[in-house]
């Protein structure tokens, strides 16, 4: 009953409704900041490397777009059913809420497990982290953002538990947004990763 009544009372955007929610906002928008300078760093750095397969298979020996295809559209639809998330937050609605964000857990599991499958099959191919310059600047910006999905899915996990007995209130709602929001940056990530390191990959292309 408490959670019911909590969630009548809240306003329209509950994330924004104290000044600690506000400044969690903010803080957490110069936090994504400093990980787009991260991830740019490790974009150039895969560029510059990407030729250098010493005597390794290529890129266009490796991939597998199928493969790719699928974890890109898994990771896609997520970013999707965690928009929905943000709106059942806005309508106060903690259990669709719940729904939409264990669907958007359940397709990052099914995006790491493509992700790990796609890492073996490349090291049985003989491509390793350190096989060439190419191989370590592929799995160090793969694998990094490898790193921040299964983050993402740890941190939405612990907050669908702790709402479970905390409710939906101007304490929990801002933790919900950021997290929601979090999931898009690695989206948005990975539509980079697609781009710059599978299609121009297969295509052989140069950048610039």
């Amino acid at each position: 009953m408490a959670t019911h009544h909590a969630n009548a009372v809240l306003p329209d955007e509950p994330e924004k409704a104290t000044l600690e929610g506000k400044n969690k906002i903010l803080g957490f928008w110069l936090f994504l900041g400093g990980e787009t300078v991260l991830f740019g760093s490790l974009f150039a750095t895969f560029i510059a490397l990407r030729d250098q397969a010493n005597g390794g298979p290529t890129s266009q020996q490796l991939f597998d777009m199928p493969l790719v295809a699928a974890a890109t559209l898994l990771l896609l639809t997520s970013s999707m059913t965690s928009v929905m998330a943000t709106l059942a937050l806005h309508k106060k609605n903690l259990k669709m809420i719940q729904v939409w964000l264990t669907i958007t857990v359940l397709l990052g599991l099914g995006f790491l497990a493509l992700e790990i499958y796609e890492f073996v099959h490349y090291v049985h191919e003989g491509h390793k982290i350190s096989t060439s310059a190419f191989g370590s600047a592929f799995y160090t910006l793969v694998g990094f953002h490898g790193g921040h999905v299964a983050f993402g899915i740890l941190w939405i996990t612990l907050l669908q538990l702790s709402a479970v007995k905390k409710g939906l209130t101007v304490v929990t709602a801002p933790k919900f947004y950021l997290a929601c929001l979090y999931w898009h940056f690695i989206d948005v990530v990975w539509v980079f990763i697609f781009t710059v390191v599978y299609l121009m990959g297969m295509i052989g292309g140069k950048v610039g």
